[in-house]
């Protein structure tokens, strides 16, 4: 089958698109943190790309997507992009394979950036190399193929049109997991630790929404209607999240742009695994509740003295736990074929809440269990003198 040259440039600049959130996560979570750990935020951002994509293109792409062995995990068919190449591939037949397994090595970069929330001010560089090598691997890579490879996820039924379930609640519970492990940051709870550049953050919310566009849109595999679908509930719901979690933060105090683009956030989060099943109107419902779900659970973090301050786990984690249920309650057949509670289907959002709660648990459980034993062994964290310092220096040897 001849490629559509069409749907291959709008795949190509969706994955322009998804690449610039890596960096726009590395200025999000850098304006929240201090000014001497600034430096330290972007670059592991930067270097999740980096690392990320050499994992991807050597291995990742055939754990992911590889022919499916017991439901779990992708044999080793593309091992070094064997078989992947300018021809159409198997997962669309309309682009390239090579632009297929580009598209998807961004979702797997900017997982591994958001999941540095949970670890940030106080993370070993070294550690956190062999960390995100690792965790890419035995984490990201068997929940992509559940999903999106023919894995046991697939089979069952869950629907994730472009990540909720395979990037943001891995990531998000994958960050509460490492800040469990790793400990609060020295003098957490004591003294503030205000964030040094709102501005940035905003910075970093704005290259997140428009790259977002790929992210959702890109997922439709096409430049067709569905992408336009997928491009109208993702803009819906990113602008309904910011007002719920504006308004709703307003009755606490003053209106934020902290609280604006956090809000923001949330919303894309939320309508991330629906974008391509669900209508406009119910993309206004998925991302206002969003926003005011994952403010509340940003309330009960700090309830509770949870120092996973730049707050994966409560937009991304419980984000996407949200818009899974979503998908299986509002999606409609007449969009993309498949129906939720709405329609009578309840088996739908019976296969979604299966699928989230599974990768919930399994990103939870063995991160945990890969940050015990590089604390056990290399050590995860950097000494309390270096903390004092800063990762700028201490890491890095650099300063703002």
């Amino acid at each position: 089958m001849a490629i559509d040259s069409g749907a291959t440039a709008w795949i190509l600049a969706s994955t322009a698109l998804v690449m610039i959130m890596t960096p726009g996560v590395g200025f999000f979570y850098g304006g929240l943190v201090r000014r001497k750990n600034f430096i330290s935020m972007i670059t592991l951002s930067f270097v999740a790309f980096a690392l990320v994509s050499i994992q991807w293109v050597l291995f990742g792409y055939s754990l992911a997507f590889g022919s499916d062995v017991g439901g779990f995990i992708g044999n080793l068919q593309y091992l070094g992009l064997n078989n992947v190449g300018m021809d159409p591939g198997l997962y669309s037949t309309a682009i390239p394979g090579l632009l297929y397994m580009v598209f998807q090595l961004v979702f797997a970069t900017v997982t591994m950036a958001i999941v540095t929330s949970g670890f940030a001010e106080r993370i070993k560089f070294s550690a956190y190399l062999v960390f995100a090598l690792v965790w890419t691997t035995i984490v990201y890579d068997p929940l992509a193929h559940w999903v999106w490879g023919g894995g046991w996820a697939a089979q069952f039924g869950a629907l994730d049109f472009a990540g909720g379930t395979v990037v943001h609640i891995s990531s998000g519970f994958a960050a509460l997991a490492l800040a469990l492990v790793i400990g609060k940051r020295i003098g957490f709870g004591t003294y503030a630790m205000e964030p040094h550049n709102i501005p940035l953050t905003i910075l970093g919310a704005a290259l997140l929404w428009f790259g977002w566009f790929g992210f959702n849109a890109g997922s439709a595999l096409g430049a067709n209607g569905l992408a336009a679908q997928a491009f109208v509930t993702t803009n819906t719901a990113a602008a309904a999240g910011a007002m719920a979690w504006l308004l709703i933060s307003w009755l606490h105090g003053k209106p934020s742009s902290l609280g604006f683009v956090s809000g923001a956030v949330a919303g894309l989060v939320a309508i991330t695994p629906g974008a391509g099943y669900v209508t406009p109107m119910a993309a206004l419902v998925i991302g206002a509740i969003g926003g005011a779900v994952c403010y509340g659970m940003l309330l009960f973090r700090i309830r509770k003295g949870l120092d996973e301050s730049l707050d994966a786990w409560a937009i991304h984690g419980i984000g996407g736990l949200w818009g899974a249920m979503a998908t299986g309650i509002f999606a409609v057949a007449a969009v993309n074929g498949a129906s939720g509670i709405l329609e009578g289907n309840v088996q739908q959002f019976i296969a979604n809440a299966t699928g989230a709660f599974a990768a919930l648990i399994y990103a939870f459980v063995v991160t945990y269990v890969i940050a015990v034993i590089i604390d056990k062994t290399i050590g995860l964290r950097v000494s309390e003198e270096e903390e004092y310092v800063g990762l700028d220096i201490s890491q890095h040897g650099e300063r703002c």
